[in-house]
């Protein structure tokens, strides 16, 4: 077991147990000591472990900010980070969560916190991932069934644990890999209430940026995308559709429930994503205006630094654990469920009133927005031809226009003129040993 005792991490914790302890991050904060200010002193901040039960020895961390506005009513928001293997803390402490690092290990308020209107969790998962851990290798993820039963099952526990949210509406966000594992999830929890297990969750919708959801569409869009924002020539245009027929034939042999077929796809279908990567050399995948620095593209080190004070693991309850970034072990894990198709379940979510909103941010390569466009219009639903021929319209931010909006009735996209959040998730790192270094004779890529 990896070291460390931690809020949940004695040998001896039952399965299903969640454990929760409030911290203190308030008091980090650059300039207050904590006393200055009540309504910020005493904001309920929590961090905690839940024993997952039906896995033989996964815990799955969590932090919970509560409304900054202190009204009780405001909705629950959970977050999932891609990668597939990448800490919601990523999310947290770089877009939209309550604080931001300062590079001398004091925190910084975000003004545009997503707790100034709602009450957030981030969860570390797949169990693997940030502080989340198992010491059995055999509770190591494959597919989103065994993804959304865990966090379905984590839900349960934190809102017997905060059972005066239970009324309160209920969304689940994310981006790039969640894209996956957003509507697997919101479909867990949809059935979970038609079947009157447990207690029910009060969702209302979901929302999506940049993600991979439909991977025959998504990929068949790189190289339109590519050469329409001019990073490819007509030429290299043409030459790496010629993989295009091949990738579209291994996606459908993966469908839905492949295994084996499923890893082929991933192969043969990232070969375009990696053809292009090539191309563009320096360029940042996931800001096409901005050059790729470190590993990430983005320098991410004050997170580990934060995060690796003896203060900071005390305030959590972690111990020892070490904290992973982004896990190669996770990533790799989930290479049979990348090409799956997750579009399927959501046509049912939409024609029972959950509402979607698909988003993304238009300089971003690795997930862009017309491959996203893309399987949001051919989705079969009932609302179809008229989400299709629905107008567009300006979405507007400090009366400018900040993004192009399509909706009809419970769907949305927003195509964003600019980042989606302050700064863009790393959905990825590179499997291989050397994490983070791109291997060129390798078609993997990340999301």
């Amino acid at each position: 077991r990896p070291g460390g005792v931690g809020v949940g991490g004695g040998d001896a914790l039952p399965a299903g147990t969640l454990v929760e302890r409030p911290i203190r991050l308030a008091s980090l904060v650059a300039g207050d000591d904590g006393s200055g200010d009540t309504s910020v002193s005493n904001l309920g901040h929590h961090a905690g472990y839940y024993r997952l039960p039906t896995t033989h020895d996964a815990r799955l961390f969590y932090f919970f900010f509560e409304s900054r506005r202190h009204k009780k009513e405001d909705p629950v928001v959970i977050w999932l980070t891609g990668g597939p293997g990448c800490s919601s803390e990523l999310a947290l402490f770089y877009e939209n969560g309550p604080f931001h690092i300062a590079d001398n290990m004091s925190l910084l308020w975000n003004d545009f916190g997503w707790d100034q209107e709602s009450n957030l969790i981030y969860v570390d998962q797949p169990t693997g991932t940030g502080f989340s851990y198992s010491s059995d290798s055999r509770d190591t993820r494959h597919n989103e069934a065994s993804v959304s039963n865990d966090l379905y099952d984590f839900l349960q526990a934190f809102f017997k644990e905060h059972p005066e949210y239970v009324e309160n509406d209920f969304y689940i966000t994310g981006e790039s890999y969640a894209g996956h594992y957003i509507p697997a999830f919101a479909t867990r929890v949809y059935k979970g209430n038609k079947n009157n297990e447990g207690i029910h969750i009060n969702l209302k919708g979901f929302a999506i940026g940049n993600g991979l959801t439909d991977p025959a569409i998504q990929y068949k869009a790189y190289t339109d995308y590519a050469l329409d924002m001019g990073l490819i020539t007509q030429s290299e245009f043409s030459k790496i559709n010629k993989i295009v027929p091949a990738c579209e034939f291994a996606v459908k042999l993966c469908g839905t429930s492949g295994t084996v077929s499923c890893l082929a796809a991933y192969f043969v279908c990232n070969t375009i994503f990696s053809s292009i990567r090539l191309i563009i050399g320096s360029k940042n995948y996931y800001d096409i205006r901005k050059p790729c620095v470190g590993s990430l593209c983005y320098d991410f080190s004050n997170l580990e630094k934060f995060l690796n004070l003896k203060s900071v693991r005390q305030s959590l309850g972690v111990g020892d654990i070490e904290f992973v970034s982004c896990s190669p072990t996770v990533y790799q894990a989930m290479l049979l469920d990348w090409m799956r198709n997750l579009e399927v379940g959501i046509p049912e979510l939409l024609e029972n009133d959950i509402k979607v909103l698909i988003y993304a941010g238009e300089y971003d390569l690795i997930c862009n927005w017309l491959g996203n466009s893309r399987w949001v219009d051919s989705m079969e639903w009932s609302g179809k031809k008229a989400f299709v021929s629905s107008t567009e319209k300006p979405f507007m931010v400090d009366g400018k226009e900040a993004g192009v909006l399509k909706s009809h009735g419970p769907l949305s996209f927003l195509k964003s003129h600019t980042h989606t959040l302050s700064l863009p998730l790393p959905h990825s790192f590179s499997p291989s040993p050397s994490l983070g270094r791109w291997d060129e004779n390798k078609s993997e890529t990340e999301t």
